[in-house]
């Protein structure tokens, strides 16, 4: 029974329940072989006699005779009794937690991959995984957050993103892409460490405050750091330079008229060429250049773009929504054939 207990678990769990068992055989051995000596039975009888005891069935057959016999027995007692009271404790303890998390759709399965993964909780990340779910993005959610608040078609895991068996349940490996968020920079440096050891090639965008955190992230190859109170920040700061800039970003971002995409510049036929002459050339607005994962306007200087980079483009077309879902519509088509 306690083995079906014990495999619902977590490891920590686990590994806790391994050390009790581990003190109360070592306390079973010993007090069967002071036992031993104290009354003169053999091993064997004393052994059992310890067994019966720490299971406080105690048969009487075997039973101390003087006061180190009593002296033994009490402190097999006193200490086998409270060790295999706390395993137990434990074991169904983390079985009724298991079952808990299942009502509370604290876990739900994964979907197949690709998907979106959004690792820990912000005050901006609510809104984010509406945008994403209303364009009929897979999203895989990490946070130790109450799931009520949710989209139903978020799946859902609430654990620590802090933490490496979490973050190996969430298999950023079959990830197409991470946001990475959390209440701390802390969290989002220690939650971005965890997620490129599992999966070292994963584009990840990390939400941090801290210029330090930034640099240290860069160090893990994380290119695409932000600040949403810094973004906010200057955007504002821009208005009031420019009256009409944040009209701009609104209108680059939330308007059905256009949408942006990014493109390889070699598909676009612009390696080697000058940005300026690829503004000249393409239709749409090309809004600047993606060059070794850092996103250049071309303004300050005019750079040739290069095998590997990407062109970001704002160009008529239908929402944004629109084509997302359309983008992954065909992704799955191409998979599942």
């Amino acid at each position: 029974m306690i083995f079906f207990l014990v495999r619902a678990m977590r490891s920590g769990q686990r590994a806790r329940i391994a050390i009790l068992l581990g003190a109360a055989a070592s306390c079973l051995l010993i007090g069967a072989l002071l036992f031993s000596l104290a009354e003169h039975y053999a091993f064997t009888t004393c052994l059992y006699w310890a067994i019966t005891t720490a299971t406080t069935v105690g048969y009487g057959d075997v039973t101390p005779h003087n006061s180190l016999g009593r002296l033994i027995a009490s402190g097999v007692m006193l200490t086998t009794i409270p060790l295999l009271a706390s395993v137990f404790a434990l074991a169904t303890g983390g079985y009724a937690a298991a079952g808990i998390r299942r009502i509370l759709a604290m876990h739900s399965p994964l979907p197949d991959p690709p998907y979106r993964l959004v690792i820990g909780m912000s005050q901006s990340v609510p809104a984010i995984l509406r945008e994403l779910v209303a364009a009929g993005v897979t999203v895989v959610l990490l946070a130790n957050t109450d799931p009520a608040g949710l989209p139903a078609e978020v799946h859902h895991i609430r654990a620590d993103p802090t933490d490496e068996s979490a973050i190996r349940r969430a298999k950023p490996a079959g990830a197409e892409q991470a946001l990475i968020t959390g209440a701390s920079d802390g969290d989002v440096l220690v939650s971005s460490v965890l997620v490129r050891k599992q999966a070292p090639d994963l584009p990840i965008v990390a939400v941090v405050s801290s210029a330090s955190v930034r640099e240290a992230l860069r160090d893990l190859g994380v290119r695409q750091t932000m600040s949403a109170h810094d973004l906010i920040a200057a955007t504002l700061a821009k208005s009031l330079e420019a009256p009409h800039a944040a009209d701009m970003v609104s209108d680059l971002v939330e308007s059905p008229r256009h949408r942006l995409s990014e493109v390889d510049a070699a598909t676009e036929g612009a390696v080697g060429k000058a940005l300026s002459a690829v503004r000249d050339e393409r239709d749409g607005l090309v809004l600047g250049l993606v060059h070794n994962g850092t996103f250049s306007l071309g303004l300050a200087d005019d750079p040739t773009v290069q095998a590997g980079d990407s062109l970001l483009i704002a160009e008529k077309g239908p929402p944004a929504t629109a084509n997302l879902r359309r983008a992954v519509d065909e992704r799955r088509a191409a998979d599942s054939g």
